[in-house]
């Protein structure tokens, strides 16, 4: 085999697997630096004396830098591959919670998520990338089903361990010593990751249907890249089907979860954090049973996995919202675990972007597709703090659970929109894949 060539079916070895757990151990840490503020919400609201729009602020410009950020980063992936992107991200990473632990005021700590963001925003993508290069074709889907399971248990760091350890210590120690861990890991991806298999002498792409070998070389050719990744309906059904399905599990616990269980439910904060570990467990749990059904089910992905998801969680997200008094805890954990389905459900989307695009642009696809679900989840945020300051709710003393009913309303048109656009993107998909005919025009 000539030195530049690489078997997309040949069996990994193990230096493809201690990268892939480095990236994930990587991708762990950024799920635990993305959701601690949700974990100390209220903690965070006295310390900065925020309301409830303020405090929504500080997720939703993380999340807007995060989602902004991800097509630039799936260009600059397509260009200089995984190792240099994901050690300035965990460095970005590990810059914004030193400023975190040390802010004295709001536009400080806004500076600490928007560093937060940009960095945490070059993670996913990049273990995705390591993903289909260092692995065969066939295991993708699996393999980003199990990056994805195990990236959630960066959650429970934050809501478990991270909590603990402000209660125990400070909110400088606490934040100081997540960005001591990003430090280490900043070293950790530099020494280990490597771009490409040794096979191969270039940080190139493999067409796994071809096998033809491409190098992304000029901004003419990301310029492309972008157009031509957006053009294909498989692009636009797999941005709609991520902003569709996991967008209210993001709001929940990024933010919001934790203030509605104990202000507006009226659970001691043990409890709480209880259903939030559901949230994450049942996540991590249905993750290899829907991967198996979308492996079973790949020209049926949508109607048979997504919106089932999105209808699970919308059913429930309303049948709590509609009870004018507290709901029975039994319920509280069925709604975690309905919003649950909406995190493995969006790695379909990421099947899609695969499926419906080649290798030389499989980065910038990807970037494409996660934006869609932290637009979602920005303006999910945004729309459940400004609600709650309208109705004059706006901090940890004055939140209701009449307040948050209304507050809850103000997600729900995000989840039919983008059931519209599934349907949409989905038919356009089969009818460029030969699956469904063309419409007939009338004359």
């Amino acid at each position: 085999m000539p030195p530049s060539d690489f078997s997309p079916t040949a069996s990994p070895g193990w230096r493809a697997w201690l990268i892939w757990s480095v990236g994930v151990a990587a991708y762990v840490l950024a799920i635990t630096n993305r959701t601690s503020l949700g974990a100390v919400g209220v903690e965070a609201a006295e310390r900065f004396h925020a309301d409830a729009a303020t405090l929504a602020l500080f997720a939703v410009v993380q999340l807007a830098v995060y989602g902004g950020m991800q097509i630039p980063i799936g260009v600059l992936l397509d260009r200089y591959g995984s190792r240099p992107i994901m050690t300035i991200g965990m460095l970005l990473m590990a810059a914004g919670q030193l400023t975190m632990a040390l802010s004295p005021s709001i536009g400080v700590a806004i500076i600490a998520r928007i560093l937060l963001g940009a960095g945490d925003a070059a993670v996913f993508p990049a273990v995705l990338r390591l993903v289909a290069t260092w692995f065969p074709a066939q295991r993708g889907p699996l393999m980003v089903q199990f990056t994805g399971i195990l990236g959630q248990t960066g959650q429970l760091v934050a809501l478990v361990p991270l909590a603990a350890m402000l209660h125990a210590t400070s909110w400088s120690i606490t934040f100081g010593s997540i960005a001591g861990l990003g430090v280490l890991f900043t070293v950790l991806v530099a020494l280990v990751i490597r771009n490409h298999p040794p096979e191969r002498g270039a940080d190139v792409s493999v067409n796994t249907d071809t096998g033809v070998i491409r190098v992304v070389t000029s901004a003419i050719d990301t310029g492309v890249g972008i157009r031509a990744a957006w053009a294909h309906p498989g692009t636009r059904l797999a941005f709609w089907s991520h902003f569709t399905t996991p967008f209210a599990g993001t709001a929940f616990v990024l933010l919001w979860g934790m203030p509605f269980l104990t202000a507006a439910q009226g659970l001691d904060t043990a409890h709480a954090a209880g259903i939030v570990s559901v949230y994450v467990l049942a996540g991590m749990a249905l993750g290899p049973v829907i991967g198996d059904l979308s492996r079973r089910l790949p020209n049926q992905r949508s109607l048979a996995i997504v919106l089932p998801a999105v209808g699970v969680q919308l059913i429930a997200w309303v049948t709590v919202v509609a009870l004018p008094q507290p709901a029975p805890v039994w319920l509280l954990y069925l709604l975690a675990v309905a919003l649950a389905t909406g995190g493995p459900a969006s790695m379909i989307a990421f099947d899609h972007a695969r499926t419906h695009n080649p290798s030389h642009r499989l980065s910038t696809a990807t970037g494409v597709t996660n934006a869609g679900g932290f637009i979602a989840a920005l303006i999910a945020i945004f729309l459940i703090g400004l609600a709650l300051d309208l109705q004059g709710a706006g901090t940890p003393e004055t939140y209701s659970l009449e307040a948050f009913r209304v507050a809850f309303l103000t997600p729900i048109p995000l989840w039919v929109l983008g059931v519209v656009f599934i349907l949409i993107e989905r038919k356009r998909t089969r009818i460029r894949m030969g699956l469904d005919p063309e419409p007939t025009r009338r004359r």
